[in-house]
Parts: C-alpha cells; structure tokens; sequence
C-alpha cells in the first residue's frame, strides 16, 4: 500500500471551480482497479484549501494513475490553472 497526501489552495474566487474539478477526478481515480482510496476534502474554514488523500495498492498503482487520461486532464492541465500544489508526501503504512 502507498499512500499520497496533497495539499491545494485555490486561487480567490476560484474555490466552486476547484472543487467540480475534484469531483471528476475523484470519480475517475475511484475506478482505477489499484486505487481503493480517493478522497478529497475541503478545510472547514477556509475553503481555499483542499487535502486529497489517495491510497494504490503499489507504486505501479500509483504510476498508472499518474498516467491515466483523468489525471492528466484535470491534475495536470487544469488544476494548475486555478489552484496551487502546495504540498505532497508519500507514505507507508506502518505494519
């Protein structure tokens, strides 16, 4: 199991945009057959700020996700055109 955890802020005023974004990407990811986790959440108090936690089954999971046309449409392209990565780790689950 790999487990990535991201940090995004939206640009002002681009909060409702970033989210539908999200909500086709986390539709598409949660099909990937080495995907069993993937979930977006939004700060309760600022709703510029977004954390999306992913999980794959291996980092060939991962690779392939990074990879497919979803990603590369709405994480890639889009995504940076409204919002800014602002952090991303990878783990491993302990045990």
């Amino acid at each position: 199991m790999v487990v990535l955890a991201v940090s995004w802020m939206a640009k002002p005023g681009q909060e409702s945009a970033v989210a539908e974004l999200f909500s086709k990407l986390s539709e598409e990811s949660r099909k990937e057959p080495g995907c069993p986790m993937y979930q977006v959440h939004r700060h309760k108090t600022d709703p510029r700020r977004f954390f999306v936690y992913e999980q794959y089954k291996d980092d060939a999971a991962l690779e392939a996700h990074r990879a497919s046309p979803h990603f590369l449409k709405y994480a890639k392209k889009e995504l940076p055109k409204i919002a800014e990565r602002i952090e991303g780790n990878l783990y491993d689950p302990l045990g």
